[in-house]
């Protein structure tokens, strides 16, 4: 096997997140499901940031939030991900090196600008996101650095990504280099309405190309099309290696083909945006999983990450986890 030099790579959209305050009138008067995602052109982001109120601008993207939190705890992370020679191509290529991520994807010097995501934040902390994917769309079989995922524990695909042929097949790539090279891959279903655009493949995926699958209860009862969590959960079992599914306030369940694990949540005073609960979790998780911890302290560590992101503003953490961590016993150094 060759040489381990990162825990996890993330492979998903490189986005500029731009996050302003709405009240729920807010939503309804421009027909914006609350708590999805939903996908925009250029257009209507340019339209709908002027209806906006103030916001602030900071790098997100599913994969690359989960990669950010990795390397808050301490871990080493890297991250695949496209962005265009921009204003907002420079934020993100900072924002991510500052975090202790290794990036080295070249930027696009033609082609779709960077992807921003607008992202709508309610009183009650639900995010709204209305996402134009712009360069990141183009991500393709070319940027998969071979040897970064075969150096790597964990390869790690952001669901988000899967709407282009090039990327779909840029998954099944880096899906196939990790097997070859003994490693794991994970994969996150990221957005229930994501996965009924492209249910089938994402259901071949996770029985023949995953180890580890992220979901959420909207996202895991829609894969497998039943109508309650307990269905879905009897349906995933077996299908991966393991299958950690995230129930909000309700805390975690990780399921294997012989045992099921459940997490509570981390309490916190306040929700103040739930942007990246997801992210952050599977960040936490994955952290303990490549080091060897038990699945119930790797759902202890996603727990405790979640709850540090949604007691702010902004998709990753602002407190480093490796010293919330430390505090609850979880990790030594």
């Amino acid at each position: 096997m060759q040489e381990t030099r990162y825990d996890v790579v993330g492979i998903g959209n490189a986005i500029v997140d731009i996050i302003g305050r709405c009240d729920d009138g807010f939503l309804s008067k421009h027909d914006l499901a609350k708590g999805f995602m939903r996908l925009i052109d250029a257009q209507e982001a340019d339209r709908l940031y002027g209806l906006m109120g103030p916001s602030i601008e900071r790098s997100g993207g599913s994969a690359a939030n989960t990669v950010a939190g990795l390397a808050s705890f301490g871990g080493r992370g890297a991250f695949i991900g496209r962005v265009a020679d921009d204003q907002f191509g420079k934020v993100f290529w900072h924002d991510i090196r500052a975090a202790g991520v290794a990036y080295d994807t070249n930027p696009a010097t033609s082609g779709l600008p960077t992807a921003v995501c607008l992202i709508l934040v309610t009183p009650d902390g639900e995010r709204t996101m209305n996402t134009f994917l712009g360069a990141s769309t183009e991500l393709g079989v070319r940027e998969v650095d071979a040897a970064m995922i075969a150096a790597s524990k964990v390869t790690y695909l952001e669901g988000y990504l899967f709407d282009k042929p090039e990327a779909k097949e840029a998954f099944y790539a880096a899906a196939g280099i990790a097997a070859k090279a003994g490693r794991k891959t994970a994969l996150s279903l990221s957005d229930a309405f994501c996965v009924d655009r492209h249910r089938a493949d994402f259901r071949n995926l996770v029985k023949n190309g995953t180890d580890i699958l992220f979901a959420n209860e909207k996202e895991i009862t829609a894969l497998y099309e039943v109508n309650s969590f307990e269905e879905a959960v009897a349906a995933v079992r077996g299908e991966c290696e393991i299958a950690v599914l995230t129930r909000s306030e309700a805390g975690s369940l990780i399921v294997t083909a012989r045992e099921t694990v459940q997490v509570r949540p981390v309490r916190v005073d306040e929700v103040v945006d739930a942007t990246g609960a997801g992210d952050l979790y599977a960040s936490g998780f994955l952290y303990g999983y490549t080091r060897n911890l038990k699945p119930a302290d790797c759902g202890r560590l996603g727990s405790l990450a979640a709850a540090e992101v949604i007691s702010h503003i902004g998709a990753r953490p602002e407190q480093p986890l490796s010293a919330i961590a430390r505090q609850e016993g979880l990790i030594t150094r």
